[in-house]
């Protein structure tokens, strides 16, 4: 899968891994309350994941169902940034990520 993971449909794909397969009115809900998406612009997000293949819609109750996983997502993100930044070469980023300070504590 190639296509773009905009912000909009990673938040979609977030909340369904965190909570698994929610209706579009459980999502509204949820995305009203972090970010204040009103319903018709959860409902868009939801029918463009479901475009770009990222999310099942399943019937009778507009279930959303993820198509992607969180790791399929992670490895995608990473091959598009190294291509972009890096020329493709993982090494590059591998010896970037090495150089850069620790911002948070490991437990």
């Amino acid at each position: 899968m190639s296509e773009k993971l905009y912000d909009s449909y990673l938040r979609i794909l977030k909340l369904l891994w965190e909570y698994g397969d929610l209706t579009a009115a459980q999502l509204s809900n949820l995305c009203q309350a972090d970010v204040g998406w009103n319903r018709n612009t959860t409902y868009t997000v939801i029918k463009k994941c479901v475009e770009k293949g990222f999310v099942q819609r399943i019937e009778p109750r507009f279930l959303c169902h993820a198509l992607l996983t969180k790791d399929q997502a992670q490895a995608q993100e990473v091959r598009r940034l190294t291509e972009q930044l890096f020329n493709g070469d993982h090494d590059d980023l591998i010896a970037y990520l090495k150089k850069q300070p620790c911002t948070r504590p490991f437990a």
